[in-house]
């Protein structure tokens, strides 16, 4: 039998967060369309992954700062298996580099931790029938507006995707050993893409490091 024209075309979703009230949360918001079905919640990106290629859910909710395996990582793993899940990353940062990164690592969606109940659904709905959802407090127009030749080169945008993601989790406070877990490199190679980050960002220790990523209005004082 079809279904009928007016009945909602069930979803499946899994919630991926570290925070277990935050998590319960976003849970309690899915409640509310009851044809909206959480399958699973995730304290992990390792464990979400594995969750996700088990479920095979139509849209998964990953936290941008999930410990154990990073979610852009995550992300490019989905990508790379194949799965057609829709990733919608919520996060608190809204910088052009972090949005423009997980669009074209393979997110469907970004949404902020600081929006409202009803925009985190509208994205969920968006992404689950095959759009893209963006938080409309993020100027998504001039990220993708050409800079002009007079225009001063941002200095974030010279780095390569693993360089951002270690200069994101070093801003965080992690050390080479976890981010190395987290993004499943070597140390060695953490510290590569680490000296390779502040030599072009012209940065010379961790203390300016944390003193740019301030005044970038990256983290809060």
């Amino acid at each position: 039998m079809e279904r009928a024209l007016n009945q909602p075309t069930p979803v499946t979703i899994l919630l991926a967060e570290q925070l277990a009230l935050v998590r319960d949360g976003l849970a309690a918001l899915c409640a509310l369309r009851p044809e909206w079905h959480v399958v699973a919640q995730s304290a992990d990106g390792a464990d979400a992954f594995d969750r996700i290629c088990a479920l095979r859910p139509d849209v998964a909710v990953l936290d941008l700062h999930l410990p154990n395996l990073y979610c852009l990582e995550l992300v490019r793993r989905m990508q790379d298996r194949g799965l057609a899940t829709k990733p919608i990353v919520l996060s608190d940062r809204q910088d052009r580099k972090t949005v423009m990164e997980a669009l074209r690592t393979g997110a469907s969606g970004f949404v902020l931790k600081s929006c409202p109940g009803a925009e985190f659904l509208e994205a969920i709905r968006m992404v689950s029938e095959g759009g893209v959802f963006v938080s409309p407090s993020i100027e998504v127009g001039r990220m993708f507006t050409t800079k002009t030749k007079h225009a001063p080169e941002d200095p974030i945008e010279s780095l390569s995707a693993r360089e951002y993601q270690v200069f994101s989790l070093l801003i965080d406070g992690m050390r080479a050993k976890e981010i190395a877990g987290r993004l499943d490199l070597s140390p060695k190679t953490v510290d590569t893409y680490r000296a390779s980050m502040m030599r072009k960002l012209d940065i010379h220790d961790l203390a300016g490091l944390v003193k740019f990523a301030i005044q970038k209005k990256l983290i809060a004082m």
